[in-house]
């Protein structure tokens, strides 16, 4: 219900402030940008639902090997006390919780080719044990925000450009996106807890969750201590050698088990690529909206709004260039991605408002992507409250992402 509130909002500001436009300034080529955005962004959907369909039947077809092979009893043994709490609804041993730990772990990674095929199915296995096949369950929303919140220990990516827009060190903007992203993934998981009632004071939650905390401040130690060539590289080889790993892992559980290693990756990879063609609806749709949402100014428009109340109040606004990153990053990746480098090429790589951008988009995941395409490809319609907390988790994220830039570098 939620993403058709902000489906049908996207289109009505599109249109009302491109009548506006056209009325009051009298900006002709308004609504053909707004038309070129439905295309191109139609087209974006499909390339990305088409470029996941070959990852998703992979990764679903080693899935299927692990699942047959007795990877779900091992990682239950491992993570079932600390998922039994977080998804009381799943019991003990649900087969959602292996691929749901490697999700999180290749999120953590910044593995997305690795992270998407395992989250989808995460979402299917919840899905078979859904009462209600249109709504979304509890488990499937907590899932799903600790997924959007997108706590990433290895921000390749972000240091690459960084590096190649000429910053000094392109990793000292790598301990403060460590820290935003933390936040924000605490402050997703508190706030589905409190509209589930789980209890976070719990012993055994508190002990997981101080043991990553510990691991996350041992990461952040260990990497401040090298230069952004050795963090790529590590970073790099840490990836693949885990993500190789996994692979073979299952293999050869699956050859122990002796189970029919073949047959199991087709059996599974075939169910990846009918998730793959499922998606796509749902991600067309929202990537529409977003792109008449930004053809139409609007964002340009919230921007300014945003810094007229800054400015009012006596708030510093040096961070305001950078703030287009953080309000487009739970609507489009690739969008807040090239705004992220628009703000290094306009002011810096190393100016306060490059580096600021860099930490906002480490901060979070794409949060309507990701609605798009974990409900779409199961069928949820009514995502309850779901993207209300994803939100909250950008929201924490940003401000973070903020403060931690003034703190290190203003």
């Amino acid at each position: 219900m939620a993403l058709n509130y902000v489906f049908v909002f996207f289109f009505l500001t599109a249109f009302v402030i491109g009548m506006a436009k056209l009325i009051f300034t009298g900006d002709t080529q308004v609504f053909s940008a707004m038309m070129t955005a439905t295309f191109d962004m139609a087209k974006t959907g499909f390339e990305i639902s088409i470029g996941l369909t070959g990852v998703l039947t992979l990764w679903m077809g080693i899935m299927k090997i692990g699942e047959k092979g007795g990877v779900v009893r091992l990682f239950s043994r491992a993570i079932g006390p600390f998922f039994n709490k977080l998804f009381p609804a799943l019991g003990k041993e649900h087969p959602a919780y292996a691929p749901m730990m490697m999700n999180i772990a290749a999120n953590m990674l910044n593995l997305d080719n690795a992270a998407t095929p395992v989250g989808l199915q995460a979402m299917k296995e919840m899905q078979a044990s859904n009462p209600k096949k249109d709504t979304a369950s509890d488990p499937m929303i907590m899932f799903l925000v600790l997924n959007a919140s997108g706590l990433i220990i290895i921000p390749v990516s972000i240091l690459v450009y960084r590096a190649q827009l000429g910053a000094v060190n392109p990793a000292d903007v790598f301990i403060p996106i460590l820290i935003a992203t933390y936040f924000a993934t605490l402050a997703g998981l508190i706030a589905v807890s409190i509209y589930q009632k789980i209890n976070l004071l719990n012993r055994t939650v508190l002990a997981y969750l101080g043991t990553l905390t510990a691991i996350i401040a041992l990461t952040i130690w260990y990497f401040s201590t090298l230069d952004q060539a050795t963090i790529t590289t590590i970073s790099s080889l840490i990836s693949n050698v885990i993500l190789f790993s996994v692979i073979t892992g299952f293999i050869v559980m699956g050859v122990i088990r002796k189970i029919n290693v073949y047959e199991a990756f087709i059996e599974g990879a075939k169910e990846g690529f009918g998730t793959a063609i499922k998606i796509i609806p749902y991600l067309i749709a929202i990537l529409v909206a977003i792109g008449v949402f930004r053809a139409s100014g609007a964002m340009d428009w919230m921007i300014s709004g945003i810094t007229w109340i800054f400015q009012s109040l006596g708030i510093n606004t040096d961070f305001i260039p950078a703030l287009p990153t953080g309000l487009m990053k739970s609507l489009s990746g690739s969008g807040s991605r090239g705004l992220m480098v628009d703000a290094m090429r306009e002011f810096g790589a190393d100016s306060f408002a490059g580096r600021v951008a860099c930490i906002v988009q480490g901060s979070t995941d794409t949060t309507f992507y990701v609605l798009a395409v974990y409900f779409g490809s199961v069928g949820i319609k009514n995502t309850r409250y779901a993207v209300w907390c994803g939100l909250i988790a950008d929201f924490v994220g940003l401000v973070a992402a903020i403060l931690v830039g003034y703190l290190f570098f203003h």
